[in-house]
């Protein structure tokens, strides 16, 4: 099982690929912890994505797709894995669709979570004051100004990749704002068709 989770950021993409991980038996793969965890390891593309990180830059695509190339051969996702976070451009789905290409690989499904931005927000400011009553500490971009530029952010970029998977035929759609149990049904039914 390949497939892409797509949605906006606080969409529930997280808590979704932890329960299909589970039933899978298959990697969510985030690009943030991959990059992370390349930049630690100080392998030559972490090297690379380091210099530019520290400089305030973004890493290109060049970089993120090798990176993602270089994780999907790993012996856990010989299965399936579940792409958390990318791609984030149009130039990163193409990228990806010409890496799974040449090593005769098809995604299962691209599926997007489909959530209102008031009440995106709002399910984002009630994690930040449930975090803070619970004695926890708020992610920085999880307060509602960091958010909204996440937000922005996301409509800019990644809202676009919609529409090329839509293009393609391959985009399927869930409502994000159901009940948490209600979108992993959802998603168990498309992933079953």
């Amino acid at each position: 099982m390949r497939l892409i989770l797509l949605g906006p950021p606080g969409a529930g993409k997280g808590t979704q690929s932890a329960r299909l991980e589970q039933k899978y038996g298959i990697p969510q793969l985030s690009t943030g912890d991959m990059l992370r965890a390349a930049v630690k390891a100080g392998t030559p593309i972490g090297l690379q994505a380091k210099a530019i990180m520290d400089a305030g830059g973004l890493v290109s695509d060049e970089i993120v797709v090798g990176i993602i190339g270089a994780r999907i051969q790993e012996p856990d996702a010989k299965n399936g894995f579940i792409l958390d976070g990318f791609p984030r451009t149009v130039a990163q789905a193409k990228a990806l669709d010409a890496m799974l290409h040449e090593r005769h690989m098809e995604l299962n499904a691209v599926i997007e979570l489909v959530v209102d931005d008031k009440a995106l927000l709002a399910r984002i400011e009630n994690r930040a004051r449930e975090t803070v009553a619970a004695g926890g500490t708020v992610r920085a971009d999880d307060n509602p100004e960091a958010f909204k530029k996440r937000l922005i952010a996301y409509h800019e970029l990644t809202a676009p990749v919609s529409e090329y998977y839509k293009s393609q035929g391959e985009l399927r759609t869930v409502d994000g704002m159901a009940p948490i149990d209600d979108v992993t049904a959802a998603l168990d039914a498309l992933l079953a068709a």
